[in-house]
């Protein structure tokens, strides 16, 4: 990408990773490093035309999350927290990070993209 001067990096963090996650500290400081690495990798490599961002995703319906959602009033808290109503989908995801990778985010870069229905308002 260097050489080339020109390329997209597009990392998957976690809302857990910008604001933390009880009984699972582990899990959010590794998203929060990614979110670090992000806003880093943005400044060292801008010079070179290369973007980098960051999705951040909240509860998605993934083998991750699936035994957590199958408790139906899990699911039901999780559904309830979050504005838009439902959990998300692997697709819901898929169309921000295509968005990120396209020319139209060609001048977005050091960003984090939340991706969760509205459950976590932060920016």
């Amino acid at each position: 990408m260097k050489r080339q001067k020109d390329g997209k990096i597009i990392n998957i963090s976690s809302t857990a990773g910008q604001r933390g996650e009880a009984f699972h500290s582990h899990y959010a400081a590794s998203k929060g490093a990614i979110i670090s690495l992000t806003k880093s990798l943005c400044s060292e490599l801008g010079p070179f035309n290369i973007n980098v961002n960051s999705v951040a995703p909240g509860w998605v319906d993934t083998d991750m999350s699936a035994e957590v959602l199958r408790n139906r009033k899990t699911a039901k808290e999780v559904r309830k927290g979050t504005p838009i109503g439902r959990i998300a989908t692997a697709e819901d995801i898929a169309g921000p990070v295509v968005f990120l990778a396209s020319d139209l985010a060609r001048h977005i870069s050091g960003e984090i993209l939340n991706v969760n229905g509205g459950s976590v308002l932060i920016g």
